[in-house]
């Protein structure tokens, strides 16, 4: 329904009363975060979080040659290269043949892995001096020899 009076236009609409309109709801004190609640119900066997520990290595000897930045390790899972913070693993049966030597200089051991698909890694550790190089020439021979006794 409209109105006019005095040039102004107005709407009217009807509205209900007071009483008639619902009240709003009080405000809502903030609430609390839920927690965790109870932890779940388990079915069955609780499933193991971990796969299980690998079978221990058999006893043998081992090598390992270390400077600031590479390593070389001989044991009973293989040989073990890192150089600079990246490794490579050999498993024996991966390993057609080990060389090893001194360095150019003699105060390094020089470490050759062949393949068996024929690819050549090589990793060099420094000795510090040719006293420790003889050390590790003298311990690694007999490690090798027990891991790969035909070469």
């Amino acid at each position: 329904m409209f109105h006019q009076g005095e040039g102004i236009r107005c709407v009217v609409m009807h509205q209900p009363e007071h009483g008639d309109q619902p009240t709003p709801p009080p405000p809502q004190p903030p609430s609390a975060p839920p927690g965790f609640g109870p932890p779940p119900q388990m079915y069955g066997q609780p499933a193991q979080p971990y796969a299980p520990p690998p079978a221990p290595m058999p006893a043998g000897p081992e090598f390992l040659a270390v400077d600031r930045h590479n390593s070389i390790v001989v044991d009973a899972a293989g040989v073990a290269f890192e150089d600079h913070g990246r490794g490579i693993e050999f498993p024996w049966p991966q390993v057609r043949s080990v060389h090893y030597r001194p360095n150019n200089d003699g105060k390094g051991l020089v470490m050759g892995v062949v393949h068996v698909d024929g690819r050549f890694y090589e990793c060099v550790v420094d000795a510090k001096g040719r006293d420790r190089m003889n050390e590790w020439i003298a311990q690694l021979l007999p490690v090798l020899q027990y891991y790969r006794p035909l070469g």
